[in-house]
Formats: structure tokens, sequence, C-alpha cells
């Protein structure tokens, strides 16, 4: 569990394919931050947090010693004729906020918010108070502040911050995951302790019109391989509701997890199937389809 190491800083729209493009060229770039600060153009804090979040997508990663180097999947998306080499496709952006999701060790706001809170909405302090219980069940120390500025970041991913006079931050213009509209503000009230009224926040479970069936096909490939490598078959309801589930991550609806499962055996080209069956719905793998043609499936 991890709940530290972005430096408050939400992922930027340049931060990944730029860090992916100069470790590629210098594999010890982030050995030396000042050299990295240099190349990148950010300052120190920016330097630790472009780090954190290549690797906790899963674009980059640390083999030995003081070097980085990509990813396969960073490789291949976002390196020279990647699928996505500027960031510009919403099939780029769910997959991101899939991979960082599912992260391993996970990262506690994103754990818990996607996958163990049960209620219709949150906020602020009945999160901090669930981060504060869970930390503890796990004989971890955290302090409130630290607690709270990972949910800030957590936030901040998803939703656009807007000033006193309702202009867009410029904190969160460069956040790419915002345009998923994944969370929204409902409302506000009042605090059960003393305090300013505090906003109320839901996500958004509509139909994801912009996750296609072939990213979908990509991410129960993924949950599959991560979590039930040995199994051939899988309940639908399984990659619905279970924790680190495309249901859960993406927010879905039971029904439309149902609907997109129907599409799998096109798009992951027999790979895997749906079964359908009035006791228990079923998908059936013939084989887990490799990175190349995951990617050819997520992004048609």
């Amino acid at each position: 569990m991890r709940f530290s190491g972005h430096e408050t800083f939400a992922c930027r729209y340049a931060w990944l394919p730029k860090a992916l493009h100069a470790i590629q060229d210098n594999r010890t770039l982030f050995a030396d931050e000042d050299d990295a600060m240099v190349e990148l153009g950010v300052g120190k804090n920016m330097v630790r947090s472009i780090r954190f979040w290549i690797e906790v997508a899963g674009m980059a990663r640390s083999p030995q010693g003081r070097e980085m180097a990509p990813t396969e999947l960073g490789k291949a998306i976002f390196l020279r004729h990647g699928r996505d080499e500027f960031l510009e496709d919403a099939n780029t952006l769910w997959l991101l906020h899939w991979m960082i999701s599912t992260s391993n060790p996970c990262l506690l706001a994103w754990d818990h918010l996607l996958n163990r809170w049960q209620e219709p909405d949150f906020t602020e302090s009945r999160v901090l108070a669930a981060f504060r219980k869970r930390v503890e069940s796990e004989d971890r120390k955290a302090s409130d502040v630290s607690l709270l500025q990972h949910f800030q970041v957590f936030l901040h991913t998803y939703v656009p911050t807007r000033g006193v006079k309702g202009e867009l931050s410029e904190d969160t213009l460069d956040c790419p995951l915002n345009e998923l509209q994944l969370i929204a503000k409902v409302g506000e009230r009042e605090r059960e302790e003393s305090g300013p009224r505090e906003a109320i926040y839901a996500f958004n479970r509509d139909n994801k019109l912009t996750l296609t069936s072939g990213l979908f096909a990509f991410c129960v490939n993924d949950y599959w391989h991560r979590h039930h490598p040995n199994e051939k078959t899988l309940s639908v309801r399984s990659i619905a509701t279970s924790a680190g589930s495309p249901g859960q991550v993406f927010k879905l609806a039971e029904q439309d997890v149902f609907a997109r499962a129907l599409d799998l055996r096109d798009a992951t080209r027999g790979c895997i199937q749906f079964n359908d069956s009035e006791s228990l719905p079923q998908l059936r793998r013939s084989e887990f389809m490799p990175l190349h043609d995951a990617l050819s499936a997520a992004y048609g």
C-alpha cells in the first residue's frame, strides 16, 4: 500500500511521453535529479513525481540499480511509432486509469475508493476516517496531512479544480484523466465536526461511451491473468464486482458489464468467449492474449 511518492502532484499530460523518451535515451536520468530537472524542465519535486507516475502507470521500471527503462507497454504506447505517442487517444486515458488503479503495491486512495467504498457518494472527512482505519489495520503509520494530500491528489486526477470565481485551476488543466469524467461534485454538506461545509462527490456510473470494447477486452485479459492465471473459466459477475475488476475500476453498472461481455469474442479474436448459462453466465478462455494482440484489440 502506498500513499506517498507523488509529491502532491497529479500526473500531467506531457509527463509520461516526455519521460519515456528521456529514459529511452538515458536510463540513468533519474539517478541525478539535477540532470533530470534540466532535461525535463521541471523542479526537483516534480522530477520525483514524474518518476513515481511512470512507474505506477506501468510505463517504466527500475530493472537494476540506478537505471530505469521503458516497459514493453510503455514502449508500445509512447515511444516512436507507438500506439499513442502524444497521448491523444481516449483509449490511452482509460488504460492509464486501469494501470494506476491496479498497481502493485496498490495506491491507497485508488484501491480504497474504487474497490472497497460501498456508499453512493463520499466526502473528504468520511474518506480520511476510512483511510486512517485502513492504515491502522495494516500496522502502518501516516500523518493526517499525508492522508489528506493523498486524497487531494486522487481528486485532482479526476475532478477539475475551480477557483473562487469559477475558473479552472492551473494545477488540473494538465491532468489528462480529468477527461474521463469519472467523478463529479454533486453537492455540499455540513461537516460532522465544526468547520466549513464540505463537498460531496460521486462516481459517474453511466455507460462509458469512450471506453471501447477493445480496451475493455484488454483489461479483462489483464485482470484474468493477474488474479486467476490458472482458471479457464470466470464468472461474468467476477469481472463486474470483484476487487480490481474492470467493473469496479471503471465504475460500470453490472448490466453494462454483461452487455460488454457479449463483445469479447470478437474483440479478442476468440481468445475469450461468453458462455450464456442461466445458472452462472461465464467467460471461457482458450489462451491469454499476448501484449501485442491485446493492444491491437484495445486500439482497434
